[in-house]
């Protein structure tokens, strides 16, 4: 009886396929040293100084947990994170419809949207700085807009008045970020197989049950990762709201994170803002977890009903 030998070469597509997985692998090294490099390195140096006291110039003295006192102890700390918050919740509630809305036109198969789709694109091109000066300027209540034009209405005092301020700053940060989270319902849009459109105009589906039905349904995970780059973001705006009404009127836009600043580079206590820095990383982090778990186990059956 003979014996049919097996060629070695059968064997060699799953070594290589084990290779291929190691090769991969080291792929990801130069991206794992520069988020060691400028992600946790930072983030370890901030947290050290976060116990010492320094003044940005002179030496580093260690001083224990009276940094934290301080800042835990301060009545404006609460304002400010307040203010994070509202400043978060409002910025979101503006953006994702608007956001939603304009992914879901964008997506369409009509050739002057794409023209139109580099125009929205626009404001996310320019400098956070260079918008709010662009709308400090048109707001002036003496020299903008409203008083060029005769405008009663546009010509109040924007910046001045608490409730106002807050507004024009979720406006403008709108204005700004609205275009990016477009692009990112763009592409969730068309993914979206179109045999679902078509079963439901056979089904008779109008275009706003259609929406509601099937569109925002299959949103939901590009919904979590867009809320998450949003909500996340929001924590670190400072560049924008500091030239725009630098905090003011009173407290009325200081963020948590301009608060950060005007501890270390105003006041000089390099501890104490390197605390709050800390802070806004723990709630960013904290924030990101959350809607990770709001999704993250429907995510898990739907690949193992897939399986």
């Amino acid at each position: 009886m003979s014996v049919i030998p097996i060629p070695a070469g059968r064997r060699a597509p799953a070594a290589a396929g084990r290779g291929g997985r190691g090769s991969l692998a080291w792929l990801a090294v130069p991206a794992l040293l520069l988020f060691v490099a400028f992600g946790v390195i930072p983030l370890i140096g901030v947290l050290v100084l976060s116990f010492t006291s320094w003044d940005g110039l002179g030496d580093i003295g260690f001083a224990g947990l009276s940094s934290w006192q301080a800042v835990l102890a301060d009545p404006g700390l609460p304002h400010a994170l307040w203010v994070t918050f509202l400043v978060m919740a409002a910025s979101w509630a503006v953006q994702t419809p608007a956001s939603i809305l304009l992914g879901v036109f964008l997506a369409g198969r009509q050739r002057y949207r794409a023209v139109l789709s580099v125009f929205y694109f626009i404001p996310l091109l320019l400098s956070s700085a260079a918008v709010a000066i662009t709308y400090k300027a048109l707001l002036d209540p003496n020299f903008g807009l409203g008083a060029g034009l005769g405008l009663d209405l546009l010509a109040q005092d924007w910046l001045g008045e608490p409730v106002l301020a807050f507004s024009v700053v979720i406006f403008v940060v709108s204005w700004q970020f609205i275009p990016f989270h477009s692009l990112i319902y763009q592409g969730g849009v068309r993914q979206i197989p179109r045999s679902m459109y078509e079963a439901a105009q056979l089904d008779g589906a109008g275009r706003v049950r259609t929406f509601f039905s099937i569109t925002l349904p299959q949103l939901k995970y590009t919904i979590i990762t867009s809320s998450t780059l949003m909500v996340v973001g929001s924590l670190t705006f400072f560049d924008l709201i500091f030239v725009l009404t630098a905090g003011g009127p009173g407290d009325a836009t200081r963020v948590l994170a301009l608060d950060m600043y005007k501890r270390g580079f105003q006041a000089n206590l390099m501890g104490p803002a390197s605390a709050i820095a800390v802070i806004l990383v723990l709630v960013g982090l904290a924030l990101a977890l959350l809607l990770r778990r709001l999704g993250g186990r429907d995510a898990a059956a739907s690949q193992l009903e897939g399986a």
